[in-house]
């Protein structure tokens, strides 16, 4: 029962992983609009892709957690 516990507790930890890797990505979006203004369009494009896909890996972590926690 602790180890399953322990599996849930590592794959919530994906939420942390994916909101570091969002805040970069956002901040390297921003800094990339204010040197090139006019790819605002194809930037903000590529980050709302790339911030769904980071989520996504968190939503999956967060519900692998709660079968794990069902479990026990």
């Amino acid at each position: 029962m602790g180890i399953m516990a322990l599996g849930a507790g590592i794959a919530v930890l994906t939420g942390a992983g994916a909101g570091i890797g969002i805040g970069i990505a956002t901040a390297k979006a921003t800094e990339s609009i204010a040197r090139q203004p006019e790819a605002k369009g194809d930037i903000r494009t590529a980050l709302l892709l790339g911030c769904a896909l980071a989520e996504a890996t968190a939503i999956y972590g967060f519900v692998i957690a709660l079968l794990i926690w069902g479990k026990m």
